[in-house]
């Protein structure tokens, strides 16, 4: 049943859905003309705008391809190939497979973004490996288990609120995780999540006469020969002492980073990944193979990301994005506002993609509403995060490392994001209303 109810959308993003790279230069344009038409801004201011924020992720830009390129290496050792394959072990069916799938991306995704992306996507392909399953649909089951991320440990705006200093505690003072991240409402909605995003797609499992099957070569992770060293040089390249030496010693300092009460962030993930890589590859030259096959995903995110910067820079330098929210915020009340903060939320998230920077946009509009209302404030703050994460199902900016570790393109596998951003969108809004 929903298998069929799901094939218009896949056919309809297939055909009309483009290439990443295209949707980024569209939504400049987009973003661009808005501010123009709706803020009243000069084609030279907006222009401005965009030049001056275009390169305003780049820090972040290293961060994202860092994740694709240290989860790529360290899943590509022998001991983590080896629990991912005794893993996928479990599943001896399709179904079970994609139903597998999620559960790893979502429990994996609440723990860290990142580290959801990367094992989500790896896990999938090690399915693959050994199932014969619809490789867009796995695929797709491996990213929609993102869509939990900011309800998570490493959500980036309860994390804000719940740390000294941050830019609206004069409005709002310190608001500890114990009423965001583990408040009730917020529990009851992972759960749910939990509960349905599997069962959904199973349900969107079509039949094998019209499955699509990964390519057996594409999937294979490169074999690295055994090489007689000769040479001084080939010496270090192949020694174990050397890899050993360093490896472990970041591994030391991971392990005084978290004794110390350091927390859950992107550069430490990407600390322990390389790091760990290092040791498990065992050899220089076995970790710089698995590198030159890892880079060759990244170029999306290295052209990409930039444009993203150009466009969250129009939308918050000229008003736009505050403008989207003021609309929704007028229209509520004390007990709707954590909805239409949800939903605003998830219009900014096409054009402004990053949560940290969302808050920044949609807190000055937010706070003040819900303080006019009487709104529960850690509920609204939960509701701009929890429309953050819901429609990255839409917006193929997450997505990259995913399909550049998976082979596929956003086509592919958004038709089945879509139906997900229908029910989850349901889940959620009930949730953040009514619990």
């Amino acid at each position: 049943m929903l298998n069929r109810a799901s094939q218009p959308l896949v056919r309809l993003v297939e055909r009309y859905l483009p290439d990443p790279y295209i949707f980024v230069l569209i939504l400049t344009l987009v973003a661009a003309v808005a501010a123009m038409l709706v803020e009243g801004r000069s084609p030279v201011a907006v222009m401005d705008m965009w030049g001056k924020g275009f390169w305003g992720l780049l820090t972040f830009s290293m961060q994202m391809l860092l994740v694709l390129v240290t989860g790529f290496m360290l899943a590509s050792t022998p001991l983590v190939k080896g629990i991912l394959d005794k893993l996928a072990a479990l599943a001896r069916t399709p179904g079970q497979a994609i139903l597998l799938v999620t559960y790893v991306s979502l429990a994996a995704s609440w723990i860290n973004w990142g580290f959801g992306l990367v094992v989500g996507a790896l896990f999938a392909k090690a399915l693959a490996r050994r199932i014969q399953v619809h490789y867009p649909l796995l695929i797709a089951s491996a990213y929609g288990g993102f869509v939990v991320w900011h309800g998570g440990l490493a959500g980036s705006i309860p994390l804000t609120i719940a740390t000294p200093g941050h830019f609206t505690e004069n409005q709002i003072g310190v608001i500890g995780t114990g009423d965001t991240i583990f408040a009730f409402f917020n529990l009851a909605i992972v759960a749910a999540l939990f509960l349905v995003v599997p069962v959904i797609n199973r349900l969107m499992l079509p039949p094998e006469r019209d499955s699509v099957f990964a390519d057996p070569k594409a999937i294979q992770d490169p074999e690295v020969p055994d090489v007689t060293a000769s040479r001084p040089a080939e010496h270090l390249e192949n020694s174990r002492v050397l890899a050993w030496l360093i490896g472990f010693s970041g591994v030391a300092y991971a392990v005084y980073y978290f004794s110390q009460g350091g927390g859950l962030n992107l550069n430490i993930v990407n600390f322990m990944f390389l790091f760990l890589a290092i040791v498990l590859h065992q050899t220089p030259r076995r970790l710089l193979i698995s590198l030159n096959e890892a880079v060759k995903g990244g170029a999306g995110i290295v052209i990409q990301f930039p444009f993203y910067a150009g466009i969250m820079a129009i939308m918050t330098d000229s008003g736009l994005a505050g403008t989207i929210s003021n609309g929704f915020a007028s229209i509520a009340t004390d007990q709707t506002l954590p909805f239409w903060s949800f939903i605003s939320a998830g219009v900014v998230n096409i054009f402004v993609p990053s949560g940290g920077g969302q808050w920044a946009v949609q807190a000055p509009v937010m706070l003040p509403a819900a303080a006019a209302l009487g709104a529960d404030v850690p509920r609204v703050a939960m509701a701009v995060a929890w429309g953050d994460a819901w429609t990255n199902l839409l917006q193929p900016f997450w997505a990259l490392p995913v399909l550049a570790i998976a082979g596929l393109k956003a086509k592919d596998i958004m038709g089945y994001c879509l139906m997900l951003l229908i029910v989850t969108g349901v889940i959620i809004s009930l949730g953040l209303t009514f619990l």
